[in-house]
């Protein structure tokens, strides 16, 4: 009996084997293939993923470079229109203070000579109401002294007397 245990044990051995060679022969020629295959182009298609996503950081990169570029360009384009805008403001804030000034010279000027107007008619008109009163009060006087006949002769006679010394 043992030896056709051992007999069969071979003989399963045997079988077991060629059946296991078989089996391995199959799956190289039927499967081993299609499955190295479909690892190599898993292996290729996660190497042009990982190329891939290289490139896109690459370029997100370049683009991010370029929009610090742009948002540099764009804040000294800022600052410089900033700049004429002040430059500006303050030249019209300066020409509107000189036109001012200007403007408040021509009126002070124009009050000044409207007062010496003023002073000049006030003064015409002073001269003249004092030679009114002037001529005024003389008639009375000369009508007062010439009221009689002895302060008449005594007056020509005092004018004669002033134009013979002279």
């Amino acid at each position: 009996m043992e030896k056709l245990i051992n007999d069969f044990s071979f003989g399963l051995f045997f079988w077991q084997s060629l059946i296991f060679l078989l089996l391995i022969f199959l799956l190289k020629k039927f499967a081993w293939k299609p499955i190295l295959d479909a690892v190599n182009e898993r292996e290729e298609g996660i190497k042009n993923a990982l190329l891939s996503a290289e490139i896109a950081k690459r370029d997100m990169q370049n683009l991010k470079s370029d929009n610090e570029k742009l948002l540099a360009e764009a804040r000294v384009e800022r600052d410089v229109i900033l700049k004429e805008a002040r430059e500006i403001k303050d030249k019209i804030v300066s020409e509107a203070k000189d036109e001012a000034q200007v403007q408040a010279g021509k009126m002070i000027e124009q009050a000044k000579a409207a007062i010496n107007s003023e002073k000049n008619a006030a003064m015409a008109d002073l001269k003249n109401q004092v030679s009114s009163l002037s001529i005024e009060i003389a008639e009375k006087v000369l009508r007062s002294e010439l009221a009689d006949k002895d302060s008449q002769t005594k007056l020509v006679e005092k004018m004669l007397g002033d134009v013979k010394l002279n």
